[in-house]
């Protein structure tokens, strides 16, 4: 798996974007750097990260074998394999929907996926990735950020943990190339964050109680709500609040 070292730049998605335009990369060419200017998380947020100290990284993949409507397994796979990579330090890791990683309240880690169709197929995915590893202070006005060392209180080797997300990434892919979809599902709906009981969203008509029951093959939230009535969410359409 080639990687590409970087002591700064705009953010490593950008830079992948432009080598993936001058030639077809290796599968799993991954960019990493110690410092990100423009690093992006969802809807254009942006992701802080102080100098040297967190994993900052993308990766190109070609999963022309999966179908459009199948994308959102692509997400599932990746965020399984970095919270798979962090509960090996300690417990408490899950995945909200539809792909942060959270330590109890608290995000560690930020995912985004850019895919190129052909048709009705991918033909390039790439993936974003930030992790909170040995960031002590945090200084944005982000709601709830948190790092490994800030956790286990031990600084650790962000190389690594890169070295063990990218093979867990590899399995999973593999996984799912093999028809193994479903298995893939069922993790990812067993590794939710507020997977058990009631907490409190909110969506366009204000703010109410419910709980996870589902998720649907196209990535769509099921929850259910204290009156017993289902709701179905896509992306952006329902936040989770505090407790």
């Amino acid at each position: 798996m080639p990687i590409v070292y970087l002591a700064e730049t705009d953010s490593t998605s950008s830079y992948l974007k432009a080598l993936c335009k001058e030639r077809r990369l290796e599968e799993f060419t991954t960019v990493v750097a110690d410092f990100q200017y423009s690093g992006r998380g969802e809807a254009n947020n942006s992701w802080e990260s102080e100098k040297g100290k967190n994993l900052l990284f993308s990766f190109v993949f070609y999963p022309e074998f999966c179908p459009a409507r199948q994308q959102f397994y692509l997400s599932q796979l990746i965020a399984l394999a970095i919270r798979d990579t962090l509960n090996c330090f300690c417990s408490g890791f899950s995945v909200k929907w539809p792909n942060d990683i959270y330590w109890q309240d608290k995000k560690i880690c930020g995912i985004l996926i850019e895919n190129e169709l052909c048709g009705e197929t991918i033909q390039q995915s790439i993936a974003g990735i930030g992790i909170n590893i040995n960031q002590k202070i945090f200084r944005s006005d982000a709601p709830n950020p948190i790092s490994l060392i800030q956790i286990i209180n031990e600084e650790k080797e962000k190389e690594e943990i890169l070295n063990q997300i990218t093979g867990k990434v590899l399995e999973y892919y593999r996984l799912f190339k093999e028809g193994g979809a479903s298995i893939i599902m069922n993790r990812y709906i067993h590794s939710l964050y507020r997977r058990e009981s009631f907490h409190r969203y909110k969506d366009a008509d204000g703010v109410f109680s419910a709980r996870i029951t589902d998720i649907l093959p196209l990535g769509t939230l099921v929850l259910e709500d204290k009156t017993g009535k289902t709701r179905t969410y896509h992306f952006k359409e329902v936040s989770f609040l505090p407790d």
